[in-house]
């Protein structure tokens, strides 16, 4: 897959000129949606299916800081999928020198419009199809 580009915001620093940590979730998030795109499975058509992904838990490890102006590239994973759960990897990289600044995670379930838990195998196996290749394809 290819990497999400994103680069930082001066509404994004904080007093100190550094990118504010909440601001590296709202790029995964970015970088989640970019990936599902070119997955084939583009989450506004998702959602007009009936087919919701909230997000279950995060975990980041800030390794280096960013300001303004730098340009992040973030490579998203599949780390884990069973049609029920469903958890990506995040490594975010400042291009200017190359540097890890952040590793990260998500996980997400599938609920369906009344929030029912899904199960994407049998509730929409054309999504569950689309993201098992993913996976498969970057593991």
């Amino acid at each position: 897959m290819q990497a999400y580009i994103r680069k930082v915001y001066y509404y994004e620093t904080d007093r100190m000129g550094i990118t504010h940590h909440s601001n590296y979730i709202r790029w995964m998030e970015e970088a989640r949606l970019d990936f599902l795109n070119q997955i084939g499975c583009n989450y506004d058509e998702m959602e007009m299916k009936g087919v919701i992904s909230p997000v279950v838990s995060v975990n980041c490890r800030y390794k280096r800081k960013t300001t303004y102006s730098d340009v992040i590239s973030i490579n998203v994973r599949i780390k884990e999928f069973d049609g029920i759960t469903l958890k990506f990897g995040y490594r975010m990289v400042n291009t200017k020198d190359d540097m890890v600044v952040c590793i990260a995670e998500s996980e997400h379930c599938f609920v369906d419009s009344d929030f029912k838990l899904m199960n994407l195998k049998k509730d929409s196996p054309d999504y569950y199809q689309k993201i098992q290749s993913a996976a498969v394809g970057n593991n």
